[in-house]
């Protein structure tokens, strides 16, 4: 399976092994009735779509059988797969926010873990593939060798990066960043900050020093502020995108490690629960294993399993 579509489908892989055996059983049922819906619920939480949305789509299905607008348990599939996708496109939007005026500032943030550091190299490989120019600002001064890290991927992706010493003050490293993107006529400039723990309040206060320096530099900056989530952690990266949408001005999400998990339903409850566009999810540790979501594909990989069970059954 060549191209990105064909990685999605191999990350999904286990999330749909997880549906697969359920949903399979449930498609040869003679009809449709109570242990056919609560076996169809248990497969959507298996997949961390999460309680509330799997009793919602359980509700929905027995609604449609009395209206008699799904009458065969072999409809059910093709329900699930549209009212999926077309509940993630709506809440949905890919473009990135976009200064007219100079440097586009976005943010990276998230706990430690999730995988800041590599998106922010992805997403500076997908910029410049796309003719932009791109700089970044190694702002994470608190953990060992972040700098060296990003330092790394930049070299590896073709982009410059500005950086300070281990212990630094984030917010002069961003400075610097916005000055030299401005010097340059630069089209980005993708900040990689340390690893927040939502409880710690100064490090919360350096995150809006961050935003307060960047806006004084550049108007209007952040222009973006992306929240990296893994998607291995499932309802935990749920409960993070919550606490962090309270406490910063998020724009958009990036789900992290999708190939790495049985749980890709959290991508339609993180949807459903925050409200927020998914804008990107990575794959791999490849600068490539990274594109902008799409809800149509992801549903079409998700299901793709179940449908060829189907068919082979």
């Amino acid at each position: 399976m060549a191209g990105f579509f064909g990685k999605l489908k191999a990350a999904l892989k286990k999330t749909g092994q997880v549906l697969n055996t359920p949903v399979s059983e449930l498609l040869i049922r003679r009809k449709i009735d109570e242990a056919l819906l609560d076996e169809l619920e248990e497969a959507l939480i298996a997949a961390d779509v999460g309680p509330r949305l799997a009793l919602d789509i359980s509700e929905q299905i027995r609604q449609k059988y009395r209206n008699k607008e799904i009458e065969h348990a072999e409809e059910i599939l093709d329900f699930l797969k549209n009212m999926l996708a077309e509940g993630l496109a709506a809440e949905t939007e890919m473009s990135l926010g976009r200064n007219p005026d100079g440097p586009t500032v976005i943010l990276l943030i998230g706990v430690n873990g999730t995988g800041k550091t590599t998106t922010t190299a992805k997403l500076a490989r997908f910029l410049t593939d796309q003719g932009h120019g791109v700089l970044l600002a190694a702002a994470d001064t608190f953990r060992a060798a972040a700098g060296e890290q990003l330092d790394i991927w930049a070299s590896r992706v073709g982009v410059d990066i500005v950086r300070h010493k281990d212990g630094a003050d984030p917010a002069a490293v961003v400075f610097d960043a916005c000055d030299a993107a401005l010097a340059r006529k630069l089209d980005y400039v993708l900040v990689d900050t340390a690893g927040r723990i939502h409880t710690k309040s100064n490090l919360m206060q350096q995150l809006e020093k961050i935003h307060r320096v960047a806006g004084k530099k550049i108007a209007g900056a952040p222009h973006e502020v992306l929240l990296v989530l893994d998607a291995t952690t499932g309802q935990n990266a749920l409960s993070q995108a919550k606490l962090f949408t309270e406490g910063v001005g998020v724009t958009g999400l990036v789900l992290t490690k999708l190939d790495g998990t049985a749980k890709g339903g959290i991508v339609i409850a993180i949807n459903r629960e925050i409200r927020l566009p998914i804008k990107f999810v990575g794959l791999g540790e490849k600068e490539t294993d990274f594109a902008p979501f799409d809800p149509h594909e992801f549903t079409d990989a998700l299901f793709a399993g179940i449908a060829t069970t189907e068919k082979e059954g």
